[in-house]
């Protein structure tokens, strides 16, 4: 493999103004005023037929399409999949960032803007590597497959929607490309979201014995769920990568509709639970002990009455440093830098959960930004780590694609 022809492929300034077109496109979900991740998609797609790939465009819901393309050497191999969403949180209030999030400024080096990071920027690089590929005529075997899809900062849609019309069906490895200071993060906490109701009975603040109270049964839960957190951190300790699990109350209101009233008894109380797990943790399990909190105050309440609801499952995701795409993303960044790799985990979720939950698909989340920046005012990416990333990138998929081929040198 001839990795100088494979680099001069990689033009910098292209790098630069892809990444800071396309942060100039807003794709913040606003349903309210239909902004969408269409206009970003499309800029995407007619990008990808300009480089010679055949383009599938897929509406996942009306506005927001995911895009596909794929690279295929059209020698058996391996299939690597690339993947970056093309939607961004919420910008916030403009007037608070040193430039406007949408004005892609380039300063002393860094491209600032929504997006920047998170992920348009690696979204960039990883087209950008595909182009070195094919320009520099590095693949020999296998394919990339580029998967681009909406609803990444909300519920995953877009990438649920991939998998179940069956684009994943011949992905050996994933390569998720989010901002991580180019760290290897090979394990992510996974998540569950729970709701859990307390109904009462409304009555007079001065004469409760009349109606039945769900604040203090609800407060009953927190606590017990606060002792089930201490416990699963007892029993499942600190990972290396991803910290400790944890159990978090992130929305308390009672009453849950109308407004509160000092002297009023609600009716119903309403708490959501944000559950981030390490490797080891059953999430199954989770539901059950939360049930038996549940279960274990109705039996010493005659009036406790509660539901619980698990509205979304992530799981946590683990992949073992001897995967054939971890050795080569290991080997690519020894070679680019001179330095061995630091290996991460990613805190949250990522597209990548639902592809290492499907069928095991072996995932490494990598790529320019740092780690903290994301969701923030002034979210920027630095270029020269950018450039490194795109390197990776290419380099990695051709280690990987090429593994075994008498022309990898």
């Amino acid at each position: 493999m001839d990795v100088n022809r494979l680099f001069s492929e990689i033009d910098e300034q292209e790098l630069v103004n892809l990444t800071r077109q396309l942060i100039k496109i807003p794709s913040v979900y606003r349903p309210s005023t239909g902004g969408s991740e269409k206009e970003a998609a499309e800029f995407v797609a007619r990008y990808l037929e300009d480089m010679g790939l055949a383009v599938l465009m897929e509406e996942v819901a009306p506005g927001r399409p995911n895009v596909m393309a794929v690279l295929d050497s059209g020698v058996p191999g391996r299939c690597l999949l690339f993947e970056g969403h093309t939607d961004v949180v919420t910008e916030g209030d403009p007037g608070a960032w040193t430039y406007h999030p949408f004005e892609a400024a380039l300063v002393d080096g860094k491209i600032y803007g929504r997006g920047a990071c998170d992920t348009k920027a690696n979204l960039v690089a990883m087209i950008l590597a595909t182009k070195a590929i094919m320009k520099s005529k590095t693949l020999l075997k296998g394919k990339i497959k580029l998967c681009i899809p909406v609803d990444e900062e909300g519920m995953m849609t877009g990438i649920k929607h991939f998998i179940q019309q069956g684009h994943a069906d011949d992905v050996d490895a994933a390569i998720i490309c989010e901002p991580e200071e180019n760290q290897l993060c090979i394990t992510q906490k996974g998540a569950m979201r729970v709701v859990i109701r307390v109904f009462g009975k409304m009555a007079h603040g001065a004469m409760p014995l009349s109606g039945i109270n769900p604040i203090p049964r609800m407060a009953k839960i927190a606590v017990a769920v606060q002792e089930m957190e201490r416990r699963e951190i007892e029993t499942h300790g600190k990972d290396p990568f991803l910290g400790y699990p944890s159990i978090t109350p992130t929305i308390f209101l009672a009453p849950v509709e109308g407004e509160p009233q000092i002297n009023v008894v609600p009716a119903e109380a309403y708490m959501t639970l944000d559950i981030r797990t390490i490797p080891g943790q059953s999430h199954e399990q989770i539901e059950a002990d939360l049930r038996k909190i549940l279960d274990d105050l109705a039996l010493a309440d005659a009036d406790f009455k509660a539901t619980l609801e698990v509205i979304e499952q992530r799981p946590w995701t683990q992949t073992d440093k001897d995967e054939p795409i971890v050795r080569a993303m290991d080997k690519a960044y020894t070679m680019i830098t001179g330095t061995a790799p630091r290996y991460n985990g990613v805190p949250g979720a990522t597209d990548g959960t639902f592809l290492w939950a499907w069928k095991n698909i072996p995932i490494v989340t990598t790529g320019a930004g740092d780690r903290l920046i994301p969701h923030q005012k002034d979210e920027f990416v630095r270029v020269s780590e950018l450039l490194e990333t795109t390197k990776l990138y290419a380099l990695a998929a051709a280690l990987y694609l090429n593994e075994g081929s008498e022309s990898n040198g």
